[in-house]
Parts: structure tokens; C-alpha cells; sequence
């Protein structure tokens, strides 16, 4: 073998030896620039950030957005004995009143069960019919607005356009929250635009207590093994400048962290920590053997250097392996930890020459507890060599053993099991899943003419009653169906209207405003059925009902989309 890399090499460790001091001081420097531009660093909350552009769930879901206006619902729900009563209905429509109050939310459409049984501005005609069909409007709204026990009731708030919001989502879902915590009874909030915000503040609050556990107990993990301030201090150096310049490159490069890369910190610090170990141990066990300080830190650099280049090169690698993968969340958590690791390389190397020659340094002292993990060590070889057909047999047995359980894996879509019970969320979800019927909501999206004729409405009628029988005997998964028709139907056919359904609609529209347009769009000739279904469900059930659904849907209009609106969650 040529000692032509040897030599390069040793001549690339002298060169950094000499400029070790400006190496240290330039890179200090650029830590410090970089503070700033990482602290720009965030998390893209959204549905959207989930998946692949390309994605046909994804792009469903911004079709839908687009032809019907989202589905951005917060609702607050509670249970109260004397709901029905004109006190109980009072109290509703002040507490909607407050809620419609908070910055970010469409006071226009808000809808509560007082509004819906009695609503304020409405013609004669109009209210003489609802107060003579009291029972039936109840039910029109039950599973919605009115629980099955009469007793509790939600009250749907519509969220403004972010960009439209002149505050926050977080700051429009904190005030809502306060608002509901200093209700009495207790109201509970729910919907989707809460939920993926929960689920992405609780991943970056966890990535952060991560973060910081991790690095403080390998921190003292060091302090115990080498007993010195320094083994602790440069690791930490290392891992805090490969973070920094990783993040502010992240950010100079329009990237936002994603649910999977809130571990990035966390894992730098390990790769990080790791490789200054090898080093540590490594100058120090020269130093037992009286090698002086300067010569010892050489040695050590050409000594590990390849090593190290090759690990953090092999770990980049396999990170950036992940770009292969459809999910977009694991190729940008691949680029970035590929990214990172890359760091800490070049931190590794340019800063612990400097960091090794900084102050004095004493030959350490072998401590009796490193004595016992190398007797511990020898052990562990000398049973290898002794009995390798042993140790394979059992590691073949235990990974037949595992691939068993492998096969028995299943993917996990009830949202609630990503959350801890006590959490608010887990405790609003069960709420609404025991008292207002389903959390998750569906819809189907099918062709509609530019005018609503009679024929028309009678397929949507046969389609959302079939709909309505979809469940499995004994079982509700589907916990209601809201369609075009229900309402339509609700009202009377009006006198010499020359054009009864569109009157209809006209009427509907003093009842909610955005009625008409959340369901049917004209221009764009579509027409959908939004549907509730129970949340706490397994993966098989869902997946079969959404089977039925798309198989009912396709009879009555061919060309139909089913799309649940909530995220399949991991």
C-alpha cells in the first residue's frame, strides 16, 4: 500500500495544527453569526407539509379547499341539563357571542343551536315554519349542534383565511381555549385546524426536551468517564456549532422542520458526542504513554481523522438515503440530518485542535472504574471467541422471533393514540366522540350541474340515505350525513316561485350564509356529502368503510372522490 495518503495526510494534520488558533477564532466567529438566522428556524404546521406534492390525498384535499372553502372549524362543546330550556339557550348564544368575539375567527358564520332554533334575522314566513318544526329542526342539527342526550351542544366557529387572521392560529386557539376553560359547565375544544396545531407544538415541545435531557446527560456521562471539564465542554462545543451552522444553512435555505426532523438536535448531539469521545480516549491513552501534547493531538488526528470522515460520510449517506421516500416530512428529515452530520465533521476538525491546546493539560490518571469496564470489555471478547456458534444461533433466533412480530405490525390511524390520555386533546376528542357522535370528518365529492334541477337532487337524496345505512350491523362508525338535502327539504316549497329550488336556496342563505357554497359549487359543476365518523376506530374498519362509501358513491354518480379530511396519522 503507497504511504502517499499517509503523507497527505499528515501534512493536512500539520497544516491544521498550525492554523489552529485562527481555525478556532474564524469558526467562534461564525458560530456567532449563525445564532441569529438559526433562531429564524421553523416549523411548517400544516396538512400540506405531510405529503408529496404530487400526492393524490394531498391534492383531493386542495381541491376541495378551493371548490367548497376548507373545512377550518373550531368547535366547543358542552353538556348543560336545561340546554332546551330558554335559559340554557341564552347561555349559548352569549357564550357564542364571546367565542365570534376572538381575533381569526369568522364571526359572520358562526353557528350555535340558539341561532339555529331561533335565528334573529328571518322573515314571518320564516319563523313561523321553524317554530312550528321546533323537533324537526332539532334533529336537522343533531350530532352537530345537539348531542343524543338534548343536553349537549357544540358551538362551530369558521376560522378566517391565515393570511385574513390578524393574529396567529396559535394566539386565535389560545384565546378560544381560555375562553372554554372559564366556562361553567367545562367546554371542550375540538377540530382540525386545533389539532394539527396540538400535534405539531407538542412535537416540537418533545424535540426540545429531547434535545435538552440528551445533552445534559451525556454531558454528565463525560464528566463521570474522564473526570475532566475539558472532555465535557468540547463535545458540547462541537455540538452546539454543528447545530447552529446547520440550522442557519437550513434557514438561508427556505427550509422549515417537519414532525420528523424535531429530532435533528438530538441526534447531532449524539453523532456529535460520539465522535469527540473517540477522540478523547484516543489522545489520552497517548498521554499515559507520555507522548507530549502537541505530538499526541497530531497523532491522534491522523490516527482517527479517516475514521471519522468515513463515518460521518457513511451516516450522511445513509440519511440521504431517505430521499427515495414518497413522504416528504422523511426527505426533508434525510437532507437535514445529512446536512448535520456533515457539520459536525467539520467542526470535529477544525475545532478540537484548538480546543485540545487551549490552557494546561495533565497526563490523565486511569480510573478504577475505567479498569473494571475494560475487564467488563475483555469479557465480552473472550465469550465471543469462545462460543461464536452459540451467539449466532441465538441472534438467529431472536431475529426469526422478531420477524414474526414484524409481520404482525399494523398502522395505527386513530389520531387520539399519538397523544397521552391526559392530554387536552385526547380528553376534547373523547368528549365529542361519546356526547356529538365522530371527530373525523369525511366528504364525497361528485360531478353537479351549473343548475339544481329535481332529477338531480333525488340521486344526492338516494346516495346520502344509502350513506346513512352504510354502517355494519350492530356497529356506528358513520355518525352523520349532511347533504344539499336535507335542508332543501326542510323547507317548504315556496308559492309562485319561479324557481323553487333557487328560492330555496335563498331562504336557507338568512338560516347560513355559507350553506349554499360549503356543499355545491356552480361554477365548478361539483357537489359534495361531508360525513362524521368516529375517530377511536382501528385502521381495518376505517378502511373498509371508506370502501363501502367510495363503492356507494360511484353507483350514484361515477366519477366520485371520498376524502377524509383528517390526516392519516403515522
Amino acid at each position: 500500500m503507497s504511504s502517499h495518503p499517509q503523507r497527505w495526510l499528515e501534512s493536512f494534520v500539520d497544516r491544521l495544527y498550525k492554523l489552529r488558533w485562527i481555525l478556532l477564532l474564524i469558526f467562534m466567529a461564525l458560530t456567532g453569526l449563525s445564532i441569529y438566522p438559526a433562531s429564524q428556524l421553523s416549523f411548517e404546521q400544516s396538512i400540506e407539509s405531510l405529503y408529496a406534492k404530487d400526492d393524490p390525498h394531498l391534492l383531493d384535499y386542495l381541491e376541495s379547499k378551493r371548490l367548497f372553502g376548507g373545512d377550518e372549524f373550531v368547535f366547543v362543546a358542552y353538556t348543560t341539563p336545561d340546554l332546551l330550556e330558554p335559559e340554557g339557550l341564552l347561555e349559548v348564544r352569549r357564550f357564542s357571542q364571546d367565542l365570534s368575539k376572538v381575533p381569526g375567527v369568522n364571526a359572520e358564520v358562526t353557528q350555535n343551536l340558539a341561532d339555529a332554533l331561533s335565528p334573529p334575522k328571518l322573515n314571518f314566513f320564516l319563523r313561523a315554519l321553524i317554530r312550528r318544526k321546533q323537533d324537526e329542526m332539532t334533529e336537522l342539527f343533531r350530532g352537530v349542534l345537539i348531542g343524543d342526550d338534548n343536553q349537549t351542544t357544540a358551538i362551530a366557529l369558521r376560522l378566517l383565511p391565515e393570511e385574513d387572521s390578524p393574529v396567529s392560529r396559535g394566539e386565535t386557539f389560545r384565546r378560544i381555549r381560555q375562553l372554554a376553560e372559564g366556562h361553567t359547565p367545562q367546554a371542550y375544544v375540538v377540530g382540525e385546524p386545533v389539532q394539527v396545531h396540538d400535534m405539531f407544538r407538542y412535537v416540537e415541545e418533545d424535540g426540545n426536551i429531547l434535545f435538552k435531557v440528551s445533552l445534559n446527560l451525556l454531558a454528565l456521562v463525560l464528566f463521570l468517564l474522564f473526570r475532566r471539564l475539558r472532555w465535557v465542554m468540547l463535545p458540547l462545543l462541537v455540538v452546539i456549532c454543528s447545530i447552529l451552522w446547520t440550522e442557519a444553512i437550513l434557514v438561508l435555505g427556505h427550509f422549515q422542520l417537519s414532525m420528523v426532523s424535531s429530532m435533528l438536535n438530538s441526534l447531532v448531539t449524539i453523532i456529535g458526542i460520539a465522535t469527540v469521545t473517540h477522540v478523547a480516549v484516543h489522545f489520552q491513552e497517548l498521554q499515559r504513554n507520555n507522548v507530549s501534547r502537541p505530538r499526541a493531538i497530531r497523532q491522534t488526528m491522523v490516527e482517527l481523522l479517516p475514521a471519522i470522515f468515513w463515518t460521518c460520510a457513511t451516516t450522511a449517506a445513509g440519511f440521504a438515503s431517505l430521499l427515495s421516500s414518497e413522504i416528504a416530512p422523511v426527505r426533508s428529515f434525510g437532507i437535514m440530518m445529512a446536512l448535520g452530520t456533515m457539520m459536525v465533521l467539520i467542526a470535529a476538525t477544525v475545532l478540537l485542535p484548538g480546543g485540545i491546546s487551549l490552557g494546561s493539560l495533565s497526563a490523565p490518571l486511569k480510573h478504577s472504574s475505567e479498569q473494571g469496564l475494560e475487564r467488563i470489555l475483555k469479557k465480552v471478547c473472550l465469550g465471543t471467541e469462545h462460543y461464536p456458534r452459540l451467539i449466532l444461533s441465538g441472534t438467529v433466533l431472536f431475529v426469526l422471533f422478531a420477524a414474526v412480530g414484524f409481520s404482525r405490525l399494523k398502522v395505527e390511524t386513530d389520531f387520539s393514540k399519538n397523544f397521552r390520555d391526559s392530554s387536552d386533546i385526547v380528553q376534547a376528542l373523547n368528549f365529542v366522540e361519546t356526547r356529538l357522535g365522530g371527530a373525523s370528518t369525511w366528504e364525497v365529492n361528485f360531478p353537479a350541474p351549473p343548475k339544481l334541477n329535481e332529477e338531480y337532487l333525488d340521486r344526492v337524496r338516494a346516495l346520502a340515505s344509502d350513506l346513512q345505512q352504510a354502517n355494519p350491523p350492530g356497529k356506528q362508525q358513520l355518525t352523520k350525513v349532511i347533504s344539499i338535502t336535507d335542508t332543501l327539504d326542510f323547507i317548504p316549497k315556496i308559492p309562485f316561485a319561479s324557481d323553487p329550488i333557487q328560492s330555496k336556496l335563498d331562504s336557507i342563505k338568512s338560516l347560513q350564509p355559507d350553506f349554499e357554497s360549503s356543499l355545491y359549487n356552480s361554477e365548478k359543476g361539483r357537489m359534495r356529502i361531508v360525513l362524521r365518523a368516529l375517530e377511536r376506530q382501528s385502521a381495518e374498519e376505517k378502511l373498509s368503510l371508506i370502501a363501502k362509501v367510495d363503492a356507494l358513491a360511484k353507483k350514484h354518480f361515477p366519477g366520485s372522490k371520498v376524502t377524509e379530511k383528517r390526516m392519516l396519522l403515522m
